[in-house]
């Protein structure tokens, strides 16, 4: 069994290989550092929401475009100090059946979504741009689908991490020659 261990400001990447004569399971794991200043936040953001909803309630008699604006705006820096509530996303891959995708949160719920090894046509990094910022994805290109599957649904986490969570990718579906690759 094979450990390995990498750390960001914000996630912490763990590789665990469990390789026997009988079974090969490749565990990706990438935990998201809680931050407990965001949590607050995120508490702080829920109380001007709710001051704002009981400042309506009380002042029911004087609605004017003034209450509405106090409403958007508690709706809005609530929504914006909201925390994300995720705890860390997985990869397994297994090389004779499939790769699973979890994602897993602070409150105990799991997605799962299992892509079988043979839909899987090619691992790849892709860089996505907006108008404000810029990162790096991994997606899976899969047979016979129009959309590309994001290995990583919630968490963006940097090119550091996702090389070799690629490259394990690369190497169970057999595509081993890397002529685009990221030393």
């Amino acid at each position: 069994m094979k450990n390995r261990r990498d750390s960001h400001d914000t996630y912490k990447y763990v590789r665990t290989d469990t390789s026997t004569l009988d079974k090969v399971i490749d565990v990706h794991d990438v935990y998201v550092k809680r931050s407990k200043l965001r949590v607050l936040f995120s508490y702080i953001g829920r109380l001007i929401l709710l001051a704002n909803m009981s400042l309506l309630l009380i002042e029911k008699d004087k609605l004017s475009i003034v209450s509405f604006w106090r409403l958007f705006l508690g709706v809005v820096s609530a929504k914006l100090l909201q925390y994300k509530p995720i705890k860390k996303e997985s990869v397994v891959i297994m090389p004779s059946f499939g790769v699973q995708l979890e994602t897993h949160y602070w409150n105990g719920r799991i997605d799962r979504k299992f892509i079988q090894m043979g839909k899987i046509l090619k691992p790849v990094l892709n860089e996505c741009v907006t108008p404000v910022t810029c990162y790096w994805s991994l997606v899976l290109v899969l047979r016979d689908e129009d959309q590309l599957a994001l290995v990583f649904q919630k968490l963006q986490p940097p090119i550091k991490i996702l090389v070799p969570v690629w490259k394990a990718l690369c190497k169970s579906t057999n595509l081993e020659d890397h002529s685009h690759s990221l030393k």
